[in-house]
């Protein structure tokens, strides 16, 4: 959601911001500009839409060989999507770019609206920049300054702010909103939302702490703690390119058989689970698992909680991040609090974090992004080991954390001994096959590409499943709602004759999820139910259905998670060829950000 960059060096600033920006395209944005100063003058431009507009509006200005920048993606919160609402925000002398939400913004516009100074934008980013004009006139340092502008602020941001008075310097501050600071031989540095902007640029990087403010020179990086900690960038620019693809919602897909194998080197063994992040003590004293999660992530929770249940033998609770937040919830010392996310920037995932560990609960993340802050935050973490993942809509991130889940509810079951040996290393064997169902579920991509032009139209769809293929259908629904902008429901089989089925008629298109190692007959009850009030059903099972108007055959399985990765491709396969039919943008969808960092 939103992505800043920023660069000081003696390279090419206009391309180096640029090419900067293009690279945090996947995180959501519906304007775009940049700023840059040079021998004491900026010059800022912004433009509404795709970064292509802003290239148009920059072509004919040239930057020198020396100089800083700083630049933004935006993706509204505050103000409709227009220049004024674009970053970079200004002032007399100074300009910001902003991530997050300030809280109290309204009080701060308010006292420097009394004060004489006028607002261009309806954002709450814009207080940032008049208010550090104003304590200019109180302190003697700009530093000092910024750091009492920082210090009036309540929310989450990261920050980068230049100024003419300090024309060398760039200031900037994090708080709940993700920010990297990056470094090479040749004296560059760079400021950016995600490590993917870095990669081939920055030779080591630094994660920037929650309450870190400071400011960095050609010369100098001073930091306010000093607890910066620059590591190696590890990474290949070619990893976040489309290799052939036409999205990369497309790439991501295929590329799930090999993250797969991935996610499971070193960890499933011949007859065995191990984790090395965990210790031997690791669930001592916990009798009961609590998950929180958004989205995506939400339903990879809800797929873990049947398996933690009937092969871990412990009661586990699925919360939605948003909800846990502010119900007051009961947390008990002997919980296992376990957070999902694919970024591990996710906002209301990380205060749900927060909450679990000042109230002293064991906590535990599954994430895909290392040095994040849920990562940085959790007492122990479990790396999905996805990859960059591009596409808006997630595909890969969220196999990779049902399979981690998966692994962790059989080394649950081995050290709460609530399985045998026997059952463990069945579990095991059949998740060896699953790199390769995922590689032989994409024999149904040409069907999909042929059956979407039927599935256009109407009022609607249903998802529907039971047991782990509930959340699957739910996940189904919202992959086609995020691409394709068709109204999709996900919904527990055997409860559509509760409501639900009212919506039944030849428009309404049903995509039933019929495996044949679970309870498949009581699935087929309840399509019939729904072609009974001509319902239009696409079928996706390994046995045939007469009364299917149209049919996805599967491959036959003998483990229902078997079957659950065959029809995670088809849903994410049918999801993307509709929305390619439809004409969409399949990897930046319109309203959505790939990081949600704010609430």
């Amino acid at each position: 959601m939103c992505g800043i960059v920023g660069y000081i060096g003696s390279g090419d600033i206009k391309s180096r911001l640029i090419e900067g920006l293009r690279e945090l395209e996947y995180r959501g944005y519906d304007s775009a500009g940049i700023a840059i100063m040079q021998n004491g003058k900026i010059e800022s431009f912004k433009a509404v839409g795709k970064l292509c507009n802003l290239e148009e509006k920059i072509k004919n200005f040239t930057a020198r060989s020396h100089g800083m920048g700083i630049g933004h993606t935006r993706w509204a919160t505050h103000g409709k999507p227009t220049e004024l609402n674009a970053h970079p925000h200004m002032s007399e002398n100074s300009y910001v770019v902003h991530n997050g939400i300030i809280e109290n913004y309204r009080e701060i516009k308010r006292m420097l609206q009394e004060n004489g100074i006028n607002f261009l934008s309806q954002t709450d980013t814009e207080v940032i920049v008049h208010l550090f004009e104003t304590e200019i006139k109180r302190h003697k340092e700009l530093f000092d300054a910024f750091k009492a502008t920082i210090e009036r602020l309540d929310g989450a941001y990261a920050v980068l702010l230049i100024t003419k008075k300090a024309p060398d310097t760039i200031f900037f501050a994090r708080k709940g909103s993700p920010m990297i600071l990056g470094r090479n031989g040749k004296g560059e540095i760079f400021f950016a939302s995600s490590d993917a902007p870095l990669i081939g640029e920055a030779e080591e990087v630094a994660y920037i702490e929650d309450g870190t403010i400071g400011y960095v020179t050609k010369k100098t990086i001073f930091s306010q703690p000093d607890n910066l900690l620059f590591v190696p960038l590890s990474g290949d620019k070619l990893t976040a390119q489309k290799s052939g693809y036409r999205f990369f919602m497309e790439k991501e897909i295929y590329e799930q058989y090999d993250v797969m194998s991935d996610t499971m080197i070193g960890r499933v063994l011949d007859n065995d689970i191990a984790f090395e992040e965990l210790d031997e003590t690791f669930m001592e004293g916990v009798s009961n698992i609590k998950i929180c999660a958004c989205g995506t992530s939400y339903h990879a929770a809800l797929t873990s909680g049947y398996l933690f249940e009937r092969i871990a033998k412990i009661g586990v609770n699925i919360e939605i991040a948003s909800e846990f937040r502010y119900k007051k919830p009961l947390l008990s010392p002997d919980t296992l609090f376990i957070v999902i996310s694919q970024s591990g920037e996710t906002a209301d995932t990380l205060e749900a974090l927060k909450m679990a560990k000042k109230a002293g609960l064991k906590t535990l993340a599954v994430c895909n992004v290392d040095n994040s802050s849920i990562v940085r935050l959790a007492d122990a973490t479990i790396l999905t080991r996805a990859g960059i993942e591009k596409g808006v809509a997630s595909t890969k991130a969220f196999a990779t954390q049902v399979m981690v889940l998966w692994m962790l509810s059989l080394y649950f079951a081995k050290s709460r001994k609530s399985v045998d040996e026997v059952s463990i290393r069945d579990e095991i064997r059949y998740m060896g096959y699953v790199p390769k169902v995922l590689q032989k579920s994409l024999e149904v991509h040409e069907k999909c590409k042929r059956l979407s032009k039927r599935y256009l139209h109407g009022h609607g769809f249903f998802f529907i499943g039971r047991d782990i293929f509930y959340p699957l259908a739910l996940e189904g629904a919202l992959k086609l709602k995020e691409i394709s902008y068709l109204h999709a429901e996900g919904y527990p089989a055997g409860e559509m004759k509760h409501g639900p089925i009212a919506l039944a008629d030849a428009e309404l298109f049903t995509i039933a999820l019929m495996p044949k190692t679970l309870l498949y007959d009581k699935i087929k009850s309840n399509v019939e139910e729904l072609s009974a009030r001509d319902s239009t059903i696409l079928s996706i099972s390994p046995q045939m259905f007469d009364l299917a108007d149209d049919f996805i055959l599967t491959h036959p399985h003998k483990h229902p998670m078997l079957e659950f990765f065959e029809m995670m491709v088809v849903v994410q396969l049918l999801a993307m060829e509709i929305a390619v039919r439809l004409g969409n943008d399949v990897d930046m969808p319109r309203n959505l950000a790939k990081s949600v960092t704010v609430e």
